[in-house]
């Protein structure tokens, strides 16, 4: 199994709650604040992506790394935050 560390940021409880649940399925997690838990699944970090943001708003943001070699992630703030993380993930 693989460990990933989730952010998001959420405009309501509403949509924390249902990405916590999301979260809870996987069967081994770990909530580290409201925002950011750690999991551990056999999936990659783009379908974790694609699962949980079944579940976000639009505007909302989510990030998804596997011990800094692997990550995916969805409304990053801008494009040249987006190109570092490609560059030095």
């Amino acid at each position: 199994m693989k460990t990933y560390v989730v952010t998001f940021e959420s405009h309501s409880d509403a949509s924390r709650e249902k990405v916590a649940e999301r979260l809870k399925t996987y069967g081994y997690y770990c909530p580290i604040h409201n925002y950011c838990w750690a999991i551990m699944t056999e999936k990659t970090a783009m379908e974790i992506v694609t699962y949980l943001k079944e579940v976000i708003n639009s505007g909302e943001r989510l990030f998804v790394v596997r011990s800094g070699t692997e990550g995916a992630w969805v409304n990053i703030y801008g494009e040249k935050n987006s190109e570092w993380l490609k560059k030095n993930l």
